[in-house]
């Protein structure tokens, strides 16, 4: 489907690939059109809501500015899939459970991290002198890092929230690997570093922005050229990150299963970014936060929620959206919402069929607390052509 609804109310004007648009979500649409480095348009995709500052689902081009806390503080948070041999006449219920607990085992979650930094330093190794650069030059993010310096460790782990692994089978029966994760606690650290300072610059030139969240480095200022080396670098070892964990999942699944390989291209896409690139005849500073690129012909993954469907997409290449899509199914309510509303029973009916948690302690990422996955799907169908529909049978969760 084309625009649902075009926002005029701001210097720039906001198109919107859906009609569910709740207050909050179109006030943070409004405050950043109405920034003055704001390019051409804002762009608003199926799944958007509301986020710090600006909205998660939104593409915002700008001239010569990045706003860093829009990049986010998960820089470079996104998605990898691979697609197996194996097919669904080869796993079973138990076969699949144990999968689960070798996965549990293999790759941390949450708060933990690799015991043993050996296993990792030949992967890690590319990205330690530029981060030294980094430190040397700001000593402060070394404070900042904290219980996170050790990020040899936290490669090729999962983290919490809404980051997941999940084992998958696609519309022909064929075995998936897709997971979701970032740069881990030290791009969080990078992240909340370069906001906070961009903050104060904000104070010091006496500029008024419409929120605080919405504080800027412009080109040629003291921190810019500095956080673009900060966030490039951590937008690589999210990616790494992926990789990593890639790896150890097939290896979990190579444990219980009959030999197999990995079939076609690993798809491995950051949604939470900033690139530079050229959108209506201008060189200009791509922000995705919480969107993903969808040039003609790029694959990307759009996944549903811990019991619903995900899509292994392929990109139109629709100019309007800057070339982008929709992250994911997107909130529909917060997690405190969710944990208020939602019991583990109902945990349990929402994700019948998949081996996953099925507790408290993820309620807030209940299937019901998210869009529906369908309809975004179909809110932007000029945006992305669907290649693969993959349901879960395992789930992993932080």
């Amino acid at each position: 489907m084309p625009i649902h609804q075009v926002i005029t109310e701001g210097e720039k004007p906001v198109k919107v690939w859906t009609d569910e648009l709740d207050p909050r979500s179109r006030e943070q649409l409004v405050n950043l059109s109405r920034l003055p480095f704001i390019h051409h348009h804002v762009a608003a995709m199926p799944d958007v809501h509301a986020g710090i500052g600006a909205t998660i689902g939104s593409v915002i081009a700008t001239h010569q500015a990045i706003i860093p806390a829009a990049v986010g503080v998960d820089i470079g948070c996104g998605m990898a899939a691979a697609r197996t041999s194996l097919t669904a006449e080869q796993i079973d219920e138990r076969t699949l459970k144990k999968i689960f607990d070798q996965i549990s085992r293999d790759v941390p979650v949450g708060r933990d991290q690799h015991r043993d930094e050996r296993a990792l330093s030949e992967a890690a190794a590319p990205f330690a002198a530029p981060l030294a650069a980094m430190t040397d030059k700001h000593p402060q993010l070394l404070k900042a890092f904290g219980r996170f310096s050790n990020w040899v460790n936290q490669m090729g782990t999962l983290g919490g929230g809404n980051h997941f692994i999940e084992v998958c089978l696609d519309e022909a029966g064929q075995v998936w690997v897709m997971l979701h994760s970032g740069s881990r606690g030290i791009g969080n650290a990078i992240g909340n570093y370069f906001i906070e300072l961009a903050r104060r610059d904000m104070e010091r030139w006496f500029i008024q922005v419409p929120d605080r969240d919405l504080a800027y480095f412009p080109e040629g200022s003291e921190h810019f050229d500095d956080y673009v080396t900060a966030v490039s670098w951590a937008q690589s070892y999210a990616r790494e990150n992926r990789d990593q964990m890639m790896t150890l999942v097939l290896a979990a699944l190579a444990r219980h299963l009959p030999p197999f390989t990995v079939t076609g291209e690993v798809v491995n896409c950051h949604h939470n970014y900033v690139e530079r690139e050229h959108h209506f005849r201008a060189d200009v500073w791509v922000t995705r936060k919480g969107a993903i690129r969808a040039r003609e012909g790029d694959l990307g993954i759009i996944p549903g929620s811990m019991g619903a469907r995900s899509y292994i997409v392929r990109g139109r290449g629709n100019p309007e959206s800057f070339c982008s899509c929709a992250h994911g199914a997107g909130r529909r309510m917060s997690r405190t919402a969710a944990e208020k509303r939602f019991t583990p029973a109902d945990l349990a009916v929402q994700t019948e069929g998949v081996i996953c948690r099925k507790d408290k302690g993820v309620l807030d990422e209940i299937p019901g607390a998210y869009k529906d996955i369908d309809q975004v799907m179909a809110n932007q169908s000029d945006l992305v052509e669907v290649v693969h529909t993959l349901k879960q049978v395992v789930c992993v969760k932080g």
